[in-house]
């Protein structure tokens, strides 16, 4: 039944490729034409150390991703640790004592609780003072009424969009929603300070949340925009004034965007955001496979192999923790780093449940090179991002799940 169901799906799934093959060509010359219109050259791949003066492809990088996103400014830098610190970053540089911060799409990825304050954690921003409200989306769409409510009644300082889905069984924002509810928002009050939390939605769509009226949008740099080969960082890009508030945050005050040394980083975030419209191309074609698949064998998935996609993020819902456990498992034997390992459902920093995670990659934590992990929580969902080659990822999954077969 499987191979019948594989052999099928080249014809099934070819008008959603060529869709993403579309975008790709699309963002491709977006990217392109950053490079050629900021003039990077072979120089620009020199490094600094120490404080990181005078470092002119570290400043490049950030006119090119400022390009890219059709912003004011950027702040790219290794120095961030990953999504989580960039957007840790933005909220401490952006709010004050008695600030409040609106989330508009729910409860925030796991991550974030204690940056935020829900399990008290002294250094969290509610430590300071400033305050936290959320407003849950209805049927995976904006609760426009309760937004425009919130917004007349109170003085709302930043509102925070989480695009991506995280451990959530919500669906992913898709750039069209985002836009109307902005519209909104700006109808309201022009003042609040609207931020997006852009994490594995980077080159899915053709535009991206500046485009349609966010002030800042942030990201990690080993997920789409690294292209499976910058090593570590993060970027935030939008106005001028809060990037470099948040330059300020990140280095410290009276220096902002100047210092900051690139170590030896310059390089490999050029090339990894070059080759990043193709990659990320191969992950959305690795999920549509994936979800075909599955759908095929009668499991649900969201999206659907023929769904809308605003982020490269795939649900595979279980329903039980042991095929939840056996098929992240397949994932990981058929890696290409550490497929001896046997992964077992452990605790890790910043998650309350224990999380079963496949991520044989070159890069810790890189989740664009096909990486599977999930919560052990009903209803047991896997959620599987990447796939730097859609050959390799047609390939593993297929191992994965004739592994998750052989368990039955």
């Amino acid at each position: 039944m499987l191979e019948e169901i594989i052999k099928n799906s080249r014809s099934e799934i070819e008008e959603e490729l060529q869709k993403i093959d579309e975008i790709e060509e699309y963002n491709s010359e977006k990217v392109l034409n950053a490079f050629t219109t900021n003039n990077i050259s072979e120089t620009d791949f020199n490094t600094t150390t120490g404080y990181g003066y005078n470092d002119i492809g570290r400043d490049k990088i950030e006119k090119v991703f400022a390009s890219i996103f059709k912003a004011e400014s950027a702040l790219v830098r290794c120095q961030f640790i990953s999504g989580t610190h960039a957007i840790s970053t933005a909220l401490f540089a952006l709010l004050r004592p008695e600030d409040t911060m609106l989330s508009i799409s729910g409860k925030p990825y796991d991550t974030l609780d204690s940056v935020i304050g829900f399990n008290n954690n002294p250094s969290s921003l509610k430590s300071y003072n400033i305050k936290y409200k959320e407003i849950d989306l209805i049927n995976n769409d904006f609760n426009y009424n309760k937004i425009e409510e919130e917004l007349k009644k109170n003085k709302i300082k930043l509102i925070e969009i989480q695009r991506s889905k995280g451990y959530s069984t919500r669906e992913s924002i898709s750039i069209e929603k985002l836009e109307k509810v902005i519209k909104l928002i700006r109808s309201i009050d022009k003042e609040v300070i609207i931020m997006v939390d852009n994490c594995y939605c980077e080159l899915v769509s053709t535009k991206e949340p500046i485009e349609v009226g966010a002030d800042i949008a942030v990201g990690s740099l080993i997920k789409n925009l690294g292209g499976a080969i910058t090593s570590n960082g993060g970027y935030i890009v939008g106005k001028k004034e809060l990037i470099n508030l948040c330059a300020e945050r990140l280095n410290v005050p009276g220096q902002g965007l100047e210092v900051g040394p690139s170590l030896n980083q310059n390089r490999y975030i050029l090339e990894g955001l070059y080759f990043s419209p193709m990659i990320v191309a191969n992950a959305l074609k690795t999920s549509v496979y994936t979800a075909y698949i599955f759908e095929k064998l009668g499991y649900k998935v969201s999206p659907k192999y023929n769904e809308e996609r605003v982020d490269i993020v795939q649900n595979i819902i279980f329903n039980n923790e042991r095929d939840l456990i056996e098929y992240v498992r397949g994932i990981q034997s058929n890696s290409k780093i550490d497929s001896s390992a046997i992964i077992e459902p452990s605790e890790m920093p910043g998650y309350d449940d224990k999380i079963i995670m496949a991520s044989g990659s070159f890069t810790e934590g890189s989740s664009i090179e096909l990486s599977c992990d999930g919560p052990l929580r009903s209803p047991y969902i896997a959620y599987q991002q990447g796939g730097v080659s859609y050959k390799y990822g047609k390939i593993i999954v297929n191992r994965a799940i004739k592994h998750l077969l052989s368990k039955k």
